[in-house]
């Protein structure tokens, strides 16, 4: 199982990647194993001002719908239009390719509550 270490983790399975004030986040590799083929991501968020730990979405896999929970508060500035027609790049790229939005943070203070890469792996037992 991938777990970079550079990333940062909710104990919710978002995966946040920090550049300056901007946080892109994605659902892990462990959350997109157990959710199995993911057929849809709706995002409809973009440009609202959502508080750490709101639903900024939703993801479809065959078996379930899960809600998609943003890391740090902050606004949706853009989402990974690729995933309307390729929303199975989340399965075989979620850290990459398979990203989901993009965050301008309102609260930087925020980025210390999120989980290390080892944090992360204690949560799911690896």
């Amino acid at each position: 199982m991938n777990i970079p270490s550079e990333l940062k983790y909710t104990k919710d399975h978002e995966w946040v990647k920090i550049d300056g004030d901007i946080a892109t986040v994605g659902i892990t590799d462990f959350a997109q194993g157990e959710l199995g083929d993911i057929v849809y991501v709706e995002v409809e968020t973009v440009g609202e001002e959502l508080d750490q730990e709101e639903v900024f979405g939703t993801v479809e896999a065959v078996k379930t719908v899960s809600d998609l929970f943003i890391p740090v508060s902050g606004e949706i500035i853009e989402f990974n239009e690729t995933l309307e027609s390729d929303p199975e790049l989340v399965n075989s790229d979620p850290y990459g390719e398979g990203w989901m939005v993009k965050i301008k943070i309102s609260d930087t203070s925020q980025i210390d509550s999120l989980l290390s890469a080892d944090g992360y792996k204690e949560v799911i037992g690896a």
